[in-house]
């Protein structure tokens, strides 16, 4: 069998065009944030590629939806 029929736990590695429609922000702001800290920073899968982790963005997307209340 393939590794398309037995799906990682996860996900798999999102492009940047691909987490600017999962998440609806810009290019711009995906990088401010990930500057501020407040967004997954990308992976370096290859000497010119970079990728999200879908489980990275998955999380960080549901954290924007129910925030944890501070101590």
């Amino acid at each position: 069998m393939t590794q398309a029929q037995h799906p990682i736990p996860g996900g798999r590695f999102l492009r940047v065009t691909d987490v600017i429609a999962e998440t609806g922000l810009s290019r711009a702001t995906i990088y401010r944030l990930i500057a501020a800290r407040d967004f997954p920073p990308q992976r370096q899968l290859s000497p010119r590629c970079v990728g999200w982790w879908q489980a990275d963005v998955e999380k960080w997307k549901n954290n924007r939806l129910h925030p944890t209340p501070p101590p």
